[in-house]
């Protein structure tokens, strides 16, 4: 079977379209077609199920890339590095959520740079739990970090900490509110109350309201920014509460810029896990990278 034609039918299956895949392997689209189309004569088999947008891989096509993928990932990582294992220096690209990856990641993987002929060179990109994992599935990046667990077997994920989360506001607010407002017995109402967000969803506060009072919040964002040291700037600047991961927000609580509104006993968790593609462990560099986070992870919980 022609390695060219499994390379593109597995970059196909984790694009999950015969476009991104021609764009990823500098391609036309006819041509990709043609080659899976070539692939499925030869195994009488069909691969994918053609949809409106993109495609969908049969039980066959699944199966096929599974057994594939892991030994074309580790042929591309010798035609890349070489046979000089020893003096070779891996690239690690990194994907995961901007706050997460910058503040407790990324640190904590610093020592794979060192110069001591075993080193990698990281590179980082950010992005939410679906971009994150679609990149990861189409080759683009190496070992992502994502709060969603996926699905499939070409995407292994294993939990690597649960994140807690904390109702803060500034001491002001907090004074405004009182100490007897807010009950886990019951649901308190925020629409006179400022909330920042990073999101008009309320992700964050949605989720700590079905946790904590098993009900929804009424109230709409007044700041609204993608991105969670932003919105504990805010907090601590007096606009407004907020739901925050206590490891971002533990220096704050601890100077007195912000406090702590509820202390529930079962306060609400958020599971981090270490998504790689199926196989890739095998490749050194990813696994001493999945090695140290779940070492580390081991004091962030």
């Amino acid at each position: 079977m022609d390695i060219a034609l499994l390379r593109t039918f597995v970059t196909v299956h984790r694009a999950g379209s015969f476009t991104r895949a021609a764009a990823l392997l500098g391609l036309s689209q006819p041509a990709v077609t043609s080659q899976i189309r070539t692939l499925e004569r030869q195994l009488g088999r069909p691969l994918f199920l053609r949809q409106a947008r993109g495609v969908t891989p049969t039980s066959i096509g699944d199966e096929l890339a599974h057994k594939a993928a892991p030994h074309l990932d580790a042929l591309v990582e010798i035609t890349e590095t070489g046979l000089d294992e020893e003096s070779a220096v891996r690239t690690l690209h990194l994907a995961g959520p901007p706050e997460f990856t910058a503040e407790r990641a990324l640190p904590a993987l610093t020592a794979l740079t060192r110069d001591d002929g075993q080193s990698v060179t990281l590179r980082a990109s950010f992005g939410t739990a679906e971009e994150t994992l679609e990149g990861l599935g189409a080759g683009h990046h190496d070992l992502a970090i994502t709060t969603a667990r996926p699905r499939g077997p070409l995407l292994t994920a294993t939990p690597l900490c649960d994140e807690e989360h904390v109702l803060v506001a500034a001491p002001r607010w907090a004074a405004r509110i009182g100490s007897g407002k807010l009950h886990r017995d019951a649901a308190p109402s925020l629409e006179k109350f400022p909330v920042v967000e990073v999101h008009e969803s309320l992700p964050l506060v949605t989720r700590y309201w079905a946790g904590v009072f098993d009900a929804r919040p009424v109230v709409t964002g007044t700041v609204v920014v993608p991105d969670l040291r932003a919105v504990l700037a805010c907090v601590i600047a007096g606009a407004g509460l907020a739901v925050l991961p206590r490891y971002l927000c533990d220096p704050a609580l601890e100077s007195g810029e912000i406090v702590a509104l509820l202390d529930p006993p079962v306060p609400p968790l958020r599971t981090y896990f270490l998504v790689v593609r199926t196989g890739t462990l095998a490749l050194p560099h990813i696994a001493r990278a999945h090695e140290w986070l779940l070492r580390a992870a081991v004091d962030w919980s």
